[in-house]
């Protein structure tokens, strides 16, 4: 008895976890524009995403944690969204944004070998 209990409470407790999960959706790129209601990303397979940004929008800094930066142009992002919950509109709005600031260092030539 006691066993069939606890089944039944993982079983509640698993689908419940994947029902919530499920209504987040991730964006994954590079900001193309970016500005206090709105972010533009270009993800990696070329599309270009918009998502609104609000005052609950948290952002968080990979390579520098305890900063209170806010993300720039060519930085790279993973956002986490939800759909807008008015009826018919598709938005997606931006409800944590981790960024890296990490400024990419120039590839430097190949030398050739001296004769």
């Amino acid at each position: 008895m006691g066993l069939r209990l606890i089944v039944a409470f993982l079983c509640l407790f698993i689908s419940t976890a994947s029902l919530t999960y499920g209504a987040d959706q991730h964006v994954l790129g590079a900001i193309m524009a970016i500005n206090a209601a709105q972010i533009e990303i270009k993800t990696t397979k070329g599309q270009s995403v918009s998502l609104r940004v609000d005052k609950n929008t948290r952002y968080k800094d990979e390579s520098n944690p305890k900063g209170a930066t806010r993300p720039a142009v060519g930085d790279r992002v993973v956002i986490m969204a939800t759909k807008s919950e008015k009826k018919g509109d598709n938005t997606l709005i931006a409800t944590e944004i981790y960024f890296s600031s990490i400024k990419r260092v120039p590839i430097l030539p190949q030398p050739t070998p001296a004769q």
